[in-house]
């Protein structure tokens, strides 16, 4: 599906790989001005260059979510380049380990909620302003079906993680239902990306989808007409 997202700010966490980056080149090559969070420098400087040899605009911010105070500082440093952000899309995720809830590492666990979830708040917290000075704001956060449909034996704090960040993005919806700034969730399935090796060592990759096939859905998501919450699922492929 093709977009016109001329003049548009669109900011994506976790851009410098897999399902983040196939977004953020999909929202620059539509005509975004993408703003790139991530860990990975040279993740980030790859994807600007590819970014800018499509004609795309990027800017890079390089920092962690979960570390101090870096997320409650970007309102200053992105508002004095930019009026608003009219698209938000949270992609940003820790898989942890999988297990017992009750084995789970105590380290581990509050490492994915604080990225899974936490970071996810704080970011509405830190660009409500932004995103209200949009006339048609959108606001998308990456689930998964484990803990977003249904809960899975072993999947721990990243099935909890996710079914949390639902019900955060739909309250946060339903506090926006008489406002410019529209709500949705993405769950992608099952994509071609480290994270799914990680949790899945024995499956045969090549039997997925690349990252850049949930794109169009995204694109789908961003242009829909404003309204209520919405979930949008790749029924195309299972988790």
């Amino acid at each position: 599906m093709t977009a016109d997202l001329s003049g548009k700010i669109a900011l994506v966490t976790g851009a410098s790989r897999g399902i983040g980056r196939a977004i953020a080149l999909g929202l620059a090559k539509a005509g975004a001005h993408v703003l790139a969070i991530a860990r990975t420098t040279g993740g980030l400087e790859d994807l600007d260059d590819e970014i800018r040899a499509a004609g795309g605009r990027c800017s890079l911010i390089n920092i962690d979510l979960v570390e101090g105070d870096n997320i409650e500082r970007l309102p200053e440093a992105l508002g004095s380049r930019f009026e608003k952000i009219d698209i938000l899309v949270a992609n940003a995720a820790a898989l942890g380990e999988l297990g017992p809830v009750v084995d789970a590492d105590p380290k581990i666990w509050n490492h994915v909620l604080a990225l899974n979830l936490t970071a996810n708040w704080r970011l509405l917290r830190a660009l409500d302003p932004l995103l209200r000075k949009s006339d048609d704001a959108r606001v998308l956060f990456l689930t998964s079906r484990v803990g977003g449909e249904h809960a899975r034996a072993h999947w721990g704090a990243y099935g909890v993680s996710k079914a949390a960040l639902e019900h955060l993005a739909e309250t946060y919806a339903l506090e926006n239902e008489h406002t410019s700034i529209s709500v949705g969730v993405v769950d992608p399935g099952a994509m071609r990306t480290g994270m799914r090796a990680s949790a899945m060592p024995g499956e045969d990759p090549n039997t997925l989808p690349t990252p850049d096939a949930v794109v169009p859905m995204v694109m789908e998501a961003l242009t829909a007409p404003p309204g209520p919450f919405r979930r949008h699922v790749f029924r195309e492929w299972s988790a």
